[in-house]
Formats: structure tokens, C-alpha cells, sequence
């Protein structure tokens, strides 16, 4: 069908909208459920005593190229305690000045629209963190689960473990230590994920 239009404001706001919304298609093709996805990390007190936390107030998506990135809010740490969680946002996150970890991965974008729903597949691959303007490179097993609905459920295999050296959060640790009076923190934390996306 031929669309002609004899008024030049017309075509050219034809042509505006379409290159609109062409960088929307080729940028995101699934985005992030933030009310049902969340990063939940383990920290060991005392030597033996594990507490579980999480983020939530994600943000990210996942282009047509594989291109994966999510934005993780420091200040929506939630450890259940509301004055461990004012703790870690001012002496460990310091999230006056770094408010957010960004979190990156390529992955096999064809991979994942070749999966039916109910089906399951397993990525390996390397995701970048940036947190307190450091990054680093975190070795990653994650499972995909394919659901009806045109959305996919993103979670990990097995933990992600993250040294706190690796991206200067060990001064921030001994003052959680120092404020709470413990004998130890372990600067290694296991994290898992579970991330929703839905096409678009």
C-alpha cells in the first residue's frame, strides 16, 4: 500500500516519527520487570552467622543485539532492618556520591528468541560491575526459562561471588564492623539474581 502525501509538513512528520521509533526498536527489545525481579546477596557475620539481603527497584533491559544491562539502586538496599539498611547506604554504598551499581553482559540474543515457552537453557558468560566507579569482571552461570507472554526468566545456576576488595568496599566494611561491634565481616558475598523481562 503507497501512503502519498501532497503537504510537506506531512511527509516530513511522517518521516520524524518513524526515525523515532526506530532507535526504540533496535535498543530494547526486553525490558526488565522491576515489581518481580531482584538481586539478593548473603553476607557472613561472626564467622558463622549468614544474614540474606536484596536489591529491588531494578531497571534494565536487553537489546536485539544481546546487549544486557541493569541499573541497581544502592539506596533500595533492603537487609529487613531499617538502621543496617541507613548503615550500608551511608558507610558501605555511600550513596551520596554513588548512587547506583550498573551491572553489563553480552549475550546470545538469537538464543533467546529461539526458546518456546516452557523451555529452559543455561548461558555462560562473563557480566561487568560498576560500582563505586570500579568495574570488574564477574564469571556468571544464569538460566533462562522462556514463559508465556513473550517474557523470559533470567536466574543464576549457581551464586556470583563478589570480593568487596575488588571494588573498594573494604574501608566501608570495617566501619560496619567497627559501628556494630562485630568480630567480622566477610568481605566475600555471594549473589544471586532472579530477572524477569518481557518483550517488547
Amino acid at each position: 500500500m503507497n501512503l502519498i502525501f501532497k503537504n510537506k509538513n506531512a511527509r516530513r512528520g511522517l518521516l520524524a516519527g518513524l526515525l523515532l521509533l526506530l532507535p526504540f526498536s533496535a535498543s530494547a527489545e526486553w525490558i526488565l520487570d522491576s515489581d518481580a525481579s531482584d538481586i539478593t546477596f548473603t553476607t557472613v557475620k561472626k564467622e558463622t552467622v549468614a544474614e540474606i539481603s536484596n536489591f529491588r527497584g531494578l531497571t534494565g533491559s536487553v537489546d536485539t543485539r544481546g546487549n544486557a544491562s541493569i541499573a541497581i539502586p544502592l539506596s533500595k538496599v533492603d537487609t529487613k532492618i531499617p538502621v543496617r539498611d541507613e548503615r550500608m547506604r551511608t558507610l558501605l554504598f555511600e550513596t551520596t556520591k554513588f548512587a547506583e551499581a550498573r551491572v553489563t553482559a553480552q549475550i546470545d540474543a538469537d538464543q533467546l528468541k529461539a526458546l518456546q515457552p516452557g523451555e529452559t537453557t543455561t548461558l555462560e558468560t562473563n557480566i561487568t560491575l560498576a560500582l563505586r566507579n570500579v568495574e570488574h569482571q564477574e564469571p556468571a552461570r544464569l538460566q533462562v526459562t522462556a514463559l508465556n507472554d513473550d517474557r523470559i526468566l533470567v536466574t543464576t545456576v549457581e551464586p556470583i561471588v563478589i570480593n568487596a576488595s575488588d571494588y573498594q568496599l573494604l574501608k566501608g566494611i570495617e566501619k560496619l564492623r567497627e559501628v556494630a561491634g562485630l568480630d567480622s565481616i566477610s568481605p566475600v558475598v555471594p549473589v544471586t539474581v532472579r530477572l524477569l523481562f518481557e518483550e517488547k
